[in-house]
């Protein structure tokens, strides 16, 4: 019989706890042993606190930023660890990057509820029909895609101002009336909710520990954006350099935008293309190159206006500052394609079966797009939008200028 030699899996080294505001009271037998035994025990300055009479190895606070501390576990490999952590530590949390340190087989995950699951429970919602946003350590403004009629969102907060930040936000945008629940230290002896509407937002001494529980009440006129894309053009600052509402739609449509990609906008303008590229799903990400430090700031404006703050957008010259950026999944080249090599330096970056889209209005660039048309194959279009407007005492049909559209995917 042949022999085979023997594979032993490594022992789950790293025990990833979840701890809630009631301390180890709230931890199992199983968690509780984990703890006591582990070599190290890493965690935030509370939950260590909270787990001081169960740790007998080395403790280490989170370094700010995480990656020292994570280079710390990293080296402690086979070797018993314990990460403390809020709640659950798969939902917004630290386990994500505990989970690029080691392999499934090599930890072990004891979450407790969530701060989601816990203000569901409190309040009576079901989590499959609420909107579910994190504020911590990001922008505010990422809330406002969220900002339906009737939506329910429950937002976990950065600090004890976030309620209030909120509010002003609710208000600002004609949702005063909306019925906000602040949720503090929920599963602790100090838990305490509290309940207003958003015009009338008042509470102070706020935990920094907190949720926000967010009922969305609309006036007319208040400010929501739809779910299909072609956002009016007032909605968007800007000096002239915008893709109109009915080619901007078009163009989405030819940008086929899925789960995870990301855009490069080239010749960003107003940001309107990439802005609607990330409202149309949460995992998109998208980068504009823009020459003019005005348009960079107007974009950057408009991107937090319109709930898309995370729009990463870099400042200088096409070719030049498409070095080092990420692969793009798609590219929207909006202002004019020359002979300046823009081209050749976005489909070398172009991932194999991304998509390219060109739009022109001039006879000089249109001409370079046939060139490359007859060149790389794909689709060469003309749009025209004709929309009545006043002669005189009548009405007549105005058209707008033609644009070109080349659309065309990588081998």
């Amino acid at each position: 019989m042949k022999n085979e030699a023997a594979t032993c899996p490594m022992p789950r080294w790293l025990s990833i706890v979840g701890i809630g505001e009631d301390g180890i009271d709230g931890l199992s037998a199983m968690a509780k042993r984990l703890v006591a035994s582990a070599e190290l025990v890493v965690g935030g300055a509370r939950h260590l606190a909270m787990a001081d009479v169960l740790i007998a190895g080395r403790r280490l606070p989170w370094s700010s930023p995480l990656d020292t501390t994570l280079q710390d576990i990293a080296g402690h490999r086979g070797r018993a660890v314990v990460v403390l952590a809020s709640g659950d530590p798969f939902h917004y949390g630290i386990g994500r990057q505990l989970a690029a340190l080691a392999s499934p087989e090599e930890f072990i995950c004891l979450p407790q509820p969530s701060a989601y699951s816990l203000a569901a429970a409190r309040l009576g919602w079901s989590l499959q029909d609420v909107a579910l946003v994190t504020l911590h350590g990001r922008a505010l403004e990422g809330v406002i895609r969220h900002l339906q009629p009737g939506a329910k969102i429950l937002a976990l907060s950065w600090d004890g101002a976030t309620p209030a930040k909120l509010a002003a936000l609710l208000a600002a945008r004609g949702m005063g009336g909306s019925r906000l629940t602040v949720l503090e230290a929920m599963g602790g002896p100090r838990e305490r909710l509290r309940s207003t509407i958003a015009a009338e937002f008042d509470f102070d001494a706020i935990d920094p520990l907190n949720t926000v529980a967010i009922e969305v009440v609309c006036a007319p006129g208040a400010m929501t954006l739809p779910f299909t894309p072609g956002l009016d053009d007032s909605c968007f600052e800007s000096d002239g350099q915008l893709t109109k509402r009915e080619i901007r739609a078009i163009t989405l449509s030819a940008l086929a935008p899925r789960d995870g990609e990301l855009l490069w906008d080239v010749g960003l303008g107003a940001g309107s293309v990439a802005i609607e590229w990330l409202l149309r799903h949460p995992s998109l990400r998208a980068i504009g190159i823009e020459a003019r430090a005005d348009r960079a700031d107007r974009a950057a404006r408009n991107a937090a206006s319109l709930g898309t703050p995370d729009l990463q957008i870099v400042q200088g010259d096409a070719p030049a500052a498409l070095h080092g950026l990420a692969t793009p999944d798609a590219v929207f080249i909006g202002g004019g394609m020359g002979d300046d090599g823009v081209f050749e330096a976005v489909w070398r970056a172009l991932r194999p079966g991304g998509r390219l889209i060109v739009n022109a209005v001039s006879l000089e660039t249109e001409s370079i797009l046939a060139d490359r048309f007859r060149e790389h194959g794909g689709e060469l279009i003309r749009l025209q939008v004709t929309k009545a407007d006043r002669v005189g005492a009548m009405y007549g049909w105005r058209p707008a200028m033609p644009v070109t559209q080349w659309r065309v995917q990588k081998p």
